[in-house]
């Protein structure tokens, strides 16, 4: 009689018969893997990435460190999924490079701004650029001891999450859109909310949302301007980011010299300044009662929509008007002649789409086909930007992230310049 476990007729020990693996019922640990070059598929954004990291990395004194940098950014084109310190030392060198990768991202002491503008020069050295795109970008976690974590609203999406929330400032082309600067919003120390304070919806409707408001797009302005001061290049900032096309933006903008088409609420009040439209002289009025007064005069305007069963996405038409307006403002000497345009997705309904901006020489057609660059960068933030690692920091220190994001951003581009981003169909 035979099976697995056997005894033998001599001495009455039982022996097991060895049991077969079946590799392909085991489950993968990309992790624990060691890499072997001759059975990896050819992959050009690795490929261009260790010229890109020759370039970006060089403000970094040691050889060492420009290594741990280009090792770093292979690991995260390497890793699939969520990448993880583990996972991206596992990619370059196994557990042994664990250790000393985390001190490189979280323990040491190199700027993170100079990589930065390299890469921002690198892109406009290889395409033109056509507007810088500010969006926010909430990063969901759980822990109450990591940087800026907090129970808070998002505008952008219109809700509370419990995390980190993030601006990015992306580099927008005809070919490709990547990020080049980033800043995390940290909640005001000691305020309801913070990462130090009891974190409950009831604790953010006790803070003062006005003043919050304020914070958030003072947070998400500078983000923008620093990174676009430090470029040299003051082409169009498009600020895809709700609300925020307020007076003290504008005026901020402004102040810098930085042209900007920014979104705005339906109910911020506005001046209409062109005599031959409803409302002039008739004091401020909302920017949505403005528009919908003016829904006669709309035009359709093409534009391309990113679809990835598309690889010249999807051409659209949609109805838009631009009106000459200024925002009201105690200082009669401050107020600046804007366009607020409106866009119409149903005619039937109020406008979907609201914008305010100081390049009043452009038609409205290219005012709106600006404005969609900032759903080229929602898609690639969505899709791109997680194959990236952009959200995937898992340290608890404010230097760490802004290192991580930075080399994840670094491999954004090496995507982004070899056209190999990987877009799930929609």
């Amino acid at each position: 009689m035979s099976s697995i476990n056997s005894i033998s007729g001599g001495t009455g020990t039982a022996t097991v018969a060895p049991v077969r693996r079946d590799p392909a019922r085991e489950v993968r640990d990309p992790a624990r893997e060691v890499r072997d070059p001759a059975r990896e598929v050819r992959d050009p954004a690795r490929e261009a990435a260790d010229d890109l990291c020759s370039a970006v990395l060089s403000s970094l004194r040691r050889k060492d460190q420009r290594e741990k940098g280009r090792q770093y950014v292979q690991g995260l084109l390497a890793l699939p999924g969520r990448k993880s310190m583990r996972g991206i030392a596992g990619q370059v060198g196994g557990g042994a490079a664990e250790q000393s990768m985390h001190h490189f991202i979280s323990g040491s002491t190199w700027d993170w701004e100079p990589i930065r503008a390299s890469l921002a020069g690198f892109l406009q050295a290889s395409t033109p650029l056509t507007a810088w795109v500010a969006q926010p970008m909430a990063i969901p976690k759980g822990g109450e001891h990591s940087v800026g974590v907090a129970h808070r609203f998002d505008p952008h999406q219109g809700q509370m999450f419990r995390g980190q929330q993030a601006f990015g400032t992306w580099f927008s082309s005809a070919g490709l859109v990547t990020p080049v600067g980033w800043r995390m919003h940290l909640p005001e120390d000691g305020a309801p909310g913070s990462a130090g304070s009891p974190g409950s919806p009831g604790a953010f409707d006790a803070f003062d949302a006005a003043d919050a408001q304020a914070a958030y797009e003072e947070s998400a302005a500078d983000a923008v301007i620093g990174t676009v001061r430090r470029s040299g290049n003051r082409r169009p900032v498009v600020l895809d980011i709700q609300r925020i096309g307020t007076r003290s933006t504008m005026n901020r903008f402004a102040e810098a010299g930085l042209p900007v088409i920014a979104r705005v609420a339906p109910s911020t009040p506005l001046l209409v300044t062109d005599p031959a439209l409803p409302g002039h002289g008739a004091g401020a009025r909302p920017a949505r009662e403005v528009l919908q007064s003016v829904k006669g005069l709309c035009t359709p305007v093409e534009w391309t929509d990113p679809d990835p069963a598309l690889p010249g996405g999807r051409h659209r038409s949609t109805l838009a008007v631009a009106v000459r307006v200024m925002m009201p403002d105690p200082s009669p000497a401050r107020r600046r002649h804007l366009l607020l345009v409106g866009e119409w997705t149903d005619p039937r309904r109020p406008p979907a789409q609201l914008w305010v901006t100081d390049l009043v020489r452009l038609p409205v057609g290219p005012l709106l086909r600006l404005t969609k660059q900032g759903r080229r960068v929602a898609f690639a933030a969505e899709h791109s930007g997680r194959e990236a690692g952009l959200r995937d920091f898992a340290g608890r220190a404010l230097p760490g992230w802004h290192r991580h994001v930075t080399l994840a951003s670094v491999a954004h581009a090496a995507r982004a310049l070899t056209g190999t981003e990987h877009y799930a169909a929609a």
